[in-house]
């Protein structure tokens, strides 16, 4: 199984998990063009694309899904805040509650984020293993069994955005918003060594924000952390996810 980074800022996410037959789309915050190209245009295979809140960095294209009959999984509060103009309609998902889309199992569960019913996913597929997917929260209120492979937001270092804030770059008030809605990288290593991560063969930091974050850094520290293999999600980045590191 095969993980294809399109997008992982503010200005649009998008993620392709797939492999030759079947595919899971991520978020559908970018040119939906983008996301055909990645699947080399076999659109058909897509089981599902999952939104995990309508902001529109993450949700923006999600009427081009719809249209493509692609089904579109969202929590009620996502739905609702999204600008569905398609005939074709989402379908709601529920915290804790499983479903399955072709041969991927999906659990939801909450996250923190200052929008309606905001979601991560826990997901499992026979070629992959597990993947944990939770961007967009400041903290994780759970922690996950038998995690194979990791994608988490890393958005900001609180002494990288305090420095900015001193500089004037930002207001303060853009700084609170930050802090209560984004996880910050000391936030994500504690929310990684929480979890049992004897069997993860890869640790994806995705949402990292262009100006708050040292990209080199995060990845060095998170390395350091808790020993795995640790990438950073780029536009084209493509990372094999296993359920064995062999």
């Amino acid at each position: 199984m095969q993980l294809v980074t399109l997008g992982s800022s503010s200005r649009g996410n998008s993620y392709v998990i797939q492999s030759a037959r079947e595919a899971l789309v991520l978020e559908a915050g970018i040119d939906f063009q983008e996301v055909q190209r990645a699947l080399n245009w076999n659109v058909s295979k897509v089981a599902a694309c999952l939104i995990t809140h309508e902001h529109q960095d993450h949700s923006a294209r999600v009427n081009d899904f719809l249209n493509a009959r692609i089904p579109v999984y969202a929590s009620g509060g996502t739905i609702e805040g999204m600008n569905i103009q398609s005939g074709v309609k989402p379908i709601t998902c529920v915290q804790g509650q499983p479903f399955t889309a072709g041969r991927f199992q999906v659990i939801p569960f909450r996250t923190k984020h200052d929008c309606r019913e905001p979601l991560g996913f826990y997901i499992r597929h026979p070629e992959m293993g597990t993947l944990l997917f939770a961007t967009d929260t400041y903290y994780l209120p759970f922690t996950f069994d038998g995690l194979n492979n990791i994608m988490i937001e890393c958005n900001y270092s609180r002494s990288i955005l305090d420095a900015n804030i001193e500089a004037g770059k930002l207001p303060k008030l853009v700084r609170n918003r930050i802090v209560q809605s984004h996880m910050s990288l000391d936030n994500c290593i504690r929310t990684l060594t929480a979890n049992d991560l004897t069997k993860v063969n890869n640790i994806v930091l995705i949402h990292l924000s262009e100006g708050n974050s040292d990209p080199q850094d995060f990845q060095r520290r998170v390395r350091e952390a808790t020993g795995k293999t640790v990438h950073i999600a780029q536009p084209g980045k493509k990372i094999k996810l296993k359920p064995t590191p062999f």
